[in-house]
């Protein structure tokens, strides 16, 4: 059975699941990185690269994808897990 494909946020291109890394909003309105892809919550994915998660921050495509006003210190958490987990 082939991989689901899923588009990433901030560059657009299409990738297999496991590429990439999925950002959730949990239903008590936490942001994190779901590494595991186990997390409850609405989903949205972004490539591994640094630059990603700055054009979606940019374009505010994680807000709609997510239906959140996303604050820049989450953000910046988003960033800091982001390289933790390369």
């Amino acid at each position: 059975m082939a991989d689901p494909i899923r588009m990433c946020a901030g560059c657009r291109e299409r990738a297999p699941k496991k590429e990439l890394i999925r950002v959730v909003r949990t239903p008590t309105g936490e942001l994190l990185l779901d590494a595991r892809d186990k997390a409850s919550g609405r989903g949205a994915y972004i490539c591994r690269r640094p630059e990603c998660l700055k054009k979606a921050r940019k374009s505010r495509a994680l807000e709609r994808m997510l239906n959140v006003e996303i604050p820049p210190e989450a953000y910046e958490a988003l960033e800091a897990a982001l390289e933790k987990s390369l």
